[in-house]
């Protein structure tokens, strides 16, 4: 489970997850990059501590190796208007589609 998110923003987004969309793990510390894929297994809901937060549940699919770093994602020029590019500490956010399968054709050995 994931839980902790105080930007309501994240929390947004958190709440629209649902069981068998797929994310990606990124880690905004230090060299932040996309490390790997997971599965939602479980809605968006409250958080069973605290009501004005929310959780999810995932279950883990695969590293991405080597990691996609946001210096990449940023020299591509391509997803300049997308949130992770503008404000890369957010803790959640929708990919688009676009970033899915430019992702896919840099690491076509990921399972995703």
């Amino acid at each position: 489970m994931w839980d902790g998110v105080r930007n309501q923003q994240a929390l947004r987004a958190i709440r629209d997850m649902r069981a068998g969309d797929r994310v990606f793990i990124y880690h905004s510390m230090n060299d932040a990059a996309i490390v790997g894929v997971a599965d939602v297994v479980a809605d968006g809901r409250p958080d069973p501590h605290d009501a004005k937060l929310a959780v999810a549940e995932f279950r883990f699919r695969c590293r991405i190796e080597p990691p996609v770093t946001l210096r990449q994602i940023k020299e591509s020029g391509k997803f300049d208007d997308w949130a992770l590019v503008r404000q890369s500490r957010l803790s959640t956010m929708a990919a688009p589609q676009e970033f899915v399968e430019w992702i896919r054709k840099l690491r076509p050995d990921s399972d995703f």
